[in-house]
């Protein structure tokens, strides 16, 4: 697998893992622990964020690898 592909995929899980999270969030009803999920969800979207604009610059770098 080549390392655009790593990425992609390691992308994915972290956007699985976001949609579980907003889910706890969703049926949470502790104050305290839906704020935690609503921390982590934030931190969750940053880091997705950092991978999708490195990803970019993957694909600008080797656009074999664009769409795969």
């Amino acid at each position: 697998m080549t390392v655009s592909g790593q990425v992609k995929q390691t992308l994915a899980s972290l956007k699985g893992a976001r949609s579980t999270l907003e889910s706890f969030a969703a049926v949470e009803e502790n104050v305290e622990a839906k704020r935690a999920y609503t921390e982590n969800l934030q931190r969750l979207d940053r880091v997705i964020d950092g991978i999708e604009k490195r990803l970019q610059v993957l694909e600008y770098e080797e656009p074999q690898y664009k769409g795969l």
